[in-house]
């Protein structure tokens, strides 16, 4: 039978149980087992899609196009579980499909309630993305117990503990043991959530404890007298001074992954860490640094580009160097001297984005990294924001722009699908998924992914405009990368550039900390050769 582990939150919010469930996911892996991620979202949303930055942080795409909760990225770089919109559940999802049901009536008339109906839905959910060769599938539970939105996510959680039976199913709890004037551990706020777990039916087999510092054995044992948890099963996620992807081997050594195969009567296997111990050892073995700047609307949260921030960290991992990121405000270019923050940098990145603010700081960067011959890499957003920027200063067409921020702009380089000439069966709706490439020869992204074939995953509207694909390629700029059909530009470059090329696709969701993705790794090596003056020539 399939293993099922639970894992909740307590206390507050933003504690890593992500991180927590991406880890015990990456540790159960290592010993031969597979993995299934899932990810309930109690919001009512029906997934992160619409849902602003500053709210939610970024948007996680998958293959098939799902819009979802920024764990599912951890997921991906933890572990190889297969992610797809089945392993995003939100509460929207849940009553959506459970109310339109009622109206085809397939319930025959009877009360809809949210027991049964709702919670065998979320049960049903739960079970549907499980394949065949699934060895164990780990849930985590968004919220904190408590939240009112939560609970019929717990009581499916019950229901299906009850259901595996308790050989089969785990609950693993991650809390808060604070500290107090830097002085003395606090077990309270522990023992009263997993009190508030106890009482929706659920007793934690496993206890994660965040606190600033390893548990001593006598706060172990406190806490596990206090809440029906075995000594043996009270875990430390404590801060650490190095990187997240520590935390494998931080909850190896305290014999995690030994825990729960052991409560879930699975016969111990060996443990391979190699990959794991790789990524600290070069961590660890970085020389040197180099200074980006990422440049968007929403920097204030880092969790807003999450992905961006990881994909440059496994980056730096492989070329071997520390890369410090300077997050700048695109409106701040805006409303000061660009050069004051500009002459910080070695290199330039545009992420991807939505709407018109900041977009003039942003074309200010992007003239800076061309006029200066520094590294540029630009995502969705950051490519659009080159083809405007050459425009504008290259083929002097001063109001050139996106119809998304300009609809009466004379030069329209960037619009709608539905606005160019001659593009059919793209639709008018956003692109989102798996989609494939195809690269020109001799040009960086053809050097960076070693292949002419490239599948990236897409979420955006708006496309270079064909109308001006023939004059933007005579005057200079380099068109390196198509659709299949040789009807879209997914990807340009510029010339007399050590490394600037702008992608439509988004690379930073496939970035792994042992196989960082292939354009980030060749921007951080162009802007470590750039700085120490061997820049790389246009053709690799």
């Amino acid at each position: 039978m399939k293993k099922c582990i639970f894992i909740s939150g307590g206390v507050c919010s933003s504690l890593g149980k992500g991180i927590a469930a991406s880890s015990l996911g990456a540790l159960l892996e290592c010993r031969g087992l597979a993995v299934c991620m899932i990810k309930c979202d109690p919001y009512i949303n029906v997934d992160a899609g619409t849902m602003s930055p500053y709210q939610h942080g970024e948007v996680y795409v998958t293959d098939d196009g799902a819009e979802t909760d920024l764990d599912l990225g951890n997921y991906a770089r933890f572990t190889h579980s297969p992610l797809s919109h089945a392993n995003s559940i939100t509460t929207g999802q849940v009553y959506a499909s459970v109310i339109g049901k009622e109206r085809r009536g397939d319930y025959l008339g009877r009360c809809v309630q949210v027991i049964p109906h709702i919670t065998d839905e979320i049960k049903e959910r739960i079970l549907a993305p499980l394949k065949e060769d699934t060895d164990i599938v780990i849930v985590e539970i968004g919220g904190t117990v408590g939240d009112i939105e939560s609970i019929p996510f717990f009581e499916a959680a019950r229901q299906l503990i009850h259901d595996f039976g308790r050989h089969n199913a785990l609950s693993v709890h991650l809390t808060l043991v604070p500290e107090v004037a830097g002085k003395e551990l606090k077990t309270k706020p522990t023992q009263h959530s997993v009190k508030m777990m106890q009482e929706l039916g659920i007793q934690p087999d496993i206890l994660i404890c965040r606190a600033p510092i390893m548990l001593d054995s006598d706060t172990r044992r406190k806490i596990a007298n206090f809440t029906n948890v075995d000594v043996e099963a009270v875990f430390t996620s404590y801060n650490v001074d190095s990187t997240i992807y520590a935390l494998p081997l931080i909850f190896y050594e305290q014999k995690l992954d030994q825990i729960v195969l052991k409560k879930l009567c699975v016969e111990s296997r060996h443990a391979d860490l190699l990959s794991w111990k790789t990524v600290n050892e070069r961590f660890n073995a970085r020389k040197g640094s180099v200074t980006v700047g990422v440049i968007g609307k929403y920097m204030e949260l880092r969790d807003s580009y999450q992905s961006v921030f990881e994909a440059l960290f496994h980056a730096g991992l492989e070329v071997g160097v520390d890369v410090d990121l300077l997050r700048i405000n695109s409106t701040s270019l805006e409303e000061q001297k660009p050069e004051a923050l500009l002459e910080q940098v070695d290199g330039i990145l545009i992420p991807g984005g939505f709407g018109q603010r900041g977009i003039e700081g942003m074309i200010i960067a992007a003239a800076w990294a061309r006029e200066h011959a520094i590294p540029y890499f630009g995502i969705c957003l950051g490519m659009h924001i080159m083809v405007i920027e050459w425009a504008r200063h290259i083929l002097g067409w001063n109001d050139a722009n996106s119809t998304e921020f300009n609809t009466n702009t004379t030069h329209p380089v960037i619009s709608l699908l539905e606005e160019q000439v001659n593009i059919e069966n793209y639709g008018g709706t956003m692109r989102l998924g798996r989609s494939e490439s195809i690269a020109t020869e001799k040009t960086h992204i053809a050097h960076a992914y070693k292949t002419a074939h490239i599948f990236e995953r897409h979420r955006h509207r708006y496309e270079f405009s064909n109308q001006y694909q023939h004059i933007m390629k005579e005057s200079g700029l380099i068109c390196s990368a198509f659709t299949p059909d040789g009807a879209l530009v997914e990807a340009i470059e510029l010339p007399h550039n050590p490394w600037a090329v702008g992608v439509q696709f988004h690379p930073e969701f496939k970035s792994k900390p042992m196989s960082a993705a292939p354009l980030f790794r060749d921007f951080i090596a162009a802007i470590k050769n750039n700085t120490q003056e061997k820049a790389i020539p246009f053709a690799p």
